[in-house]
């Protein structure tokens, strides 16, 4: 090979003019048209530059305008390397830790091209060059190398523009003269432009310029209140340092209904519900996406009548202490040290947990159909919906479709679905057990497994999860993938339903489509009928209905939207006939004037304009035409372009248009107007000849 070893610089002083950077540079050079001078700071390189003679000072003379290409080619070159290799690793341009780190240097790397004149997105195409640099040393480089390429270039389009509005926001700043970037523009620049803080602080250095960093973050607190503030959902008010309590043995797994004794009992916000915390529970708390619990809370009496009974409306977690958000609905709340009665909502808990299995099948089938790359990065598991969000490009209408199928697949096969619980240190070793980077794990961890022998550890799909989940694949039901949307840069969102869930958006979308059927039926009648929908068949059959009646829907929009294509074409090619033989008679009947006021009968602004448009080439005059249909009244004027030193179309409109009760405007070229006194056209027209007089 050619390429240097970097422990090797065979005399060079620098990183830089090693072959891992100077493939990068060459490859910068053809797309900025600009050389690498391999200019460094002088500290260092005195005795490597050439002194300029007559210079006083002895230092070695530097071009400004190179030094500062240079730096743009070696920040570019930093950036790339540390993107492909990021991105390589999973991690995804976000708003949120490691993703936000990479924004901010992608968004860095950006600005610095334009220090090359690169104002098109340049980044994506350098991935290429690393690949082939550092592809032996890190194989995904090349592996997912079109992954890395078309992370980059939505995140770098998306940035790219905005970057130059912001760039002359600063400049205009920086022309004010205060030596001080404020708080409140450098948020500015965050929050519409998207750059980020050192971004903005890089600017202002290169200027002399200090930024009121202070006053940055305080008006980044003040929106993260008022992001907390705009969320609906209602919190449990108990802190960890206020619970005194045992850590909470969760027996959910396979009870849904135990004898339990209270801990401690804390007022709520409101004052007829509580914080009940219990030894152990049957009901799930919020965590890794899955809602909690609700159920029902039961106080029995001494004789083991009911002194007391509470809806259980959220159950949390607070460190290992599960807390119970519930309402009383009679008698009184439980006391600390009662034996009380706690059961689950079962019918909610199966809806739930139908669609955490299936999260976990539409992850697996997402690798299997679209990328290995497509990694989870959040969800949200409730009785009535899942959403999955995940890294990836947008899925094509034929891949959501593989997805949903492969789904259906799996779940009709009535595969096993079962958990064990193994230490971390052997489930890290595991490259088929999917577990998320970054997340917080215990010394003993829980795999989900479906498929295989149960608790082998041999399934098709293996995950670290505590959450609730079906036993067979055939107890989740019909799935049925209801929208896949971005959410961010780079970040797709599948939100999806399953068997009771999928039966009533079933019925949901059944009205809906008939809504939108009627629409169009109004639009053009003789369209072929909807296909019926059958609310007492079975889910499947209701869902692949639904299916069925969507494409209907679709056919029979195209037909209407050609058909009215093909109606406006015909009544545009009416149009422009009737307004030329209008055209040829006004042309005759003023031969001898300089110009042409008239009414035509019965027509709109449409008419008109058409007549005084096909009058241009047959007149050289002013023109202004009127007329009325259906009780409104239509005005349009023409003045030839050498002539609007004299008459202005706008003029004659603004002048007349008020006679017939109405107002209007344009160009000095032709303007157009509208009233609703037809009785008075007659005089608006006398008044538009005494203008052109």
């Amino acid at each position: 090979q050619n390429t240097k070893n970097l422990t090797d610089f065979s005399g060079t002083i620098s990183n830089y003019e090693t072959d891992v950077f100077r493939h990068i540079f060459d490859e910068l050079e053809k797309l900025s048209g600009k050389n690498y001078g391999g200019t460094l700071p002088i500290v260092g390189q005195a005795h490597r530059l050439r002194v300029e003679e007559g210079s006083s000072s002895g230092r070695p003379a530097i071009d400004p305008a190179q030094e500062k290409i240079d730096i743009a080619f070696r920040v570019i070159a930093d950036h790339i390397r540390a993107l492909s290799f990021a991105i390589a690793d999973g991690i995804i341009p976000s708003n949120e830790g490691r993703g936000y780190v990479l924004r901010r240097i992608l968004r860095r790397g950006v600005r610095y091209g334009r220090s090359l004149g690169l104002h098109e997105p340049f980044f994506f195409k350098l991935v290429e060059v690393v690949a082939k640099t550092m592809g032996g040393v890190f194989p995904e480089l090349c592996t997912k190398q079109e992954t890395i390429k078309e992370v980059i270039r939505r995140e770098e389009g998306a940035f790219n523009k905005t970057l130059d509005k912001g760039i002359e926001l600063f400049e205009r700043e920086v022309a004010r003269g205060a030596p001080t970037i404020s708080g409140a523009f450098a948020f500015r620049l965050y929050d519409e432009q998207g750059f980020p803080l050192d971004l903005t602080e890089l600017m202002a250095r290169e200027r002399g310029l200090t930024i009121d960093v202070a006053g940055f973050e305080r008006l980044m607190e003040e929106q993260r209140d008022r992001a907390r503030a705009a969320q609906k959902k209602e919190k449990i008010s108990v802190e960890e340092d206020k619970l005194k309590a045992e850590p909470t043995k969760f027996l959910g797994y396979d009870f849904l209904e135990t004898e339990s004794v209270v801990e401690t009992v804390l007022p709520s916000k409101k004052p007829e519900e509580f914080n009940i915390v219990l030894d152990r529970t049957p009901l799930y708390a919020e965590m890794g996406g899955q809602v909690g619990d609700r159920g029902l809370l039961h106080v029995p009496g001494h004789d083991r009548t009911e002194i007391g009974q509470l809806r259980v409306i959220d159950t949390q977690k607070r460190g290992d202490v599960f807390v119970h958000r519930a309402a009383l609905v009679e008698g009184r709340a439980p006391e600390p040290g009662e034996a009380v009665r706690v059961s689950v909502d079962a019918d909610r808990r199966r809806a739930i947990q139908g669609h955490h299995t299936v999260t976990h099948l539409l992850h697996w089938a997402l690798h299997q159909v679209v990328s290995h790359d497509a990694s989870q990065k959040g969800s949200y598991v409730g009785p009535d919906k899942l959403t999955f969000d995940f890294s990836s490009a947008p899925l094509t209408k034929q891949q959501v479709r593989d997805v949903e199928t492969l789904v259906n697949e799996k779940i009709a096969e009535n595969a096993p679905v079962s958990w064990t619980e193994i230490p971390y240190a052997e489930a890290k070793q595991r490259t088929d057990i999917i577990q998320f980077f970054g997340e917080k794990y215990g010394d003993t961890v829980r795999v989900l497994q479906i498929g295989g022998a149960p608790r082998a550890l041999n399934g098709y799909s293996m995950e670290l999860c505590g959450g609730t989940h079906v036993r067979s694949t055939d107890e989740i039901g019909p799935f049925r993938i209801v929208k896949e949307e971005a959410i961010a840069a780079g970040i797709r969102r599948i939100e999806a339903v399953a068997g009771e869930a999928a039966r009533s958006w079933a019925k949901h979308e059944a009205a809906r489509q008939q809504e939108k059927f009627e629409t169009v039926a109004r639009k053009k009648p003789d369209i072929a009928p909807l296909p019926a929908f059958q609310s007492d068949a079975t889910t499947s059959e209701m869902v692949q209905q639904v299916n069925v009646r969507a494409a209907h829907l679709e056919k029979v929009e195209g037909e209407v939207h050609d058909w009215e294509k093909q109606r406006a074409k015909t009544a545009n090619a009416g149009l422009r006939s009737r307004a030329a033989q209008i055209a040829n008679e006004l042309a005759a009947s003023h031969v001898e004037e300089d110009f042409c006021v008239a009414e035509v009968p019965d027509g709109d602004s449409k008419l008109l304009q058409a007549v005084a448009d096909a009058l241009k080439s047959k007149f050289n005059g002013p023109i202004f035409l009127a007329s009325a249909k259906d009780g409104n009244v239509a005005l349009v004027a023409a003045v030839p372009k050498e002539l609007t030193a004299k008459f202005q179309a706008n003029t004659l409109i603004q002048r007349v248009a008020p006679i017939v009760g109405g107002k209007g405007g344009g160009r000095p070229e032709n303007a157009q107007g509208a009233g609703k006194d037809p009785s008075k056209i007659a005089e608006a027209l006398a008044t538009a000849r005494e203008l052109l007089v």
